[in-house]
């Protein structure tokens, strides 16, 4: 199920709303990197493949913008295990 993913630069966030119910992924900026710090999916929209389509949006975004990316969360270090796609960006 692919979500509609908004980026909110002055948060550092990308986010959805499904069901009325907000997630996310935040992330920081530092040296020319892409630090993906925390997904977060609550339970009640779980398991759909929403934190997978945040951490998709923040590496296509980060592609975009010229950044390497950093997964500092461990679902966005095992989401990249399973993307070699974007292995180029890593950092």
């Amino acid at each position: 199920m692919a979500v509609n993913v908004l980026h909110d630069p002055a948060q550092r966030r990308f986010q959805t709303e499904v069901e009325g119910v907000l997630a996310l992924l935040d992330y920081r900026l530092d040296q020319g990197h892409l630090v993906i710090a925390h997904t977060g999916v609550p339970d009640a929209i779980g398991g759909r493949g929403i934190a997978s389509d945040l951490v998709r949006a923040a590496f296509d975004y980060a592609r975009q913008a010229g950044l390497k990316v950093r997964p500092a969360c461990s679902y966005a270090a095992a989401w990249i295990q399973r993307h070699p796609e974007y292995t180029d960006l890593l950092g």
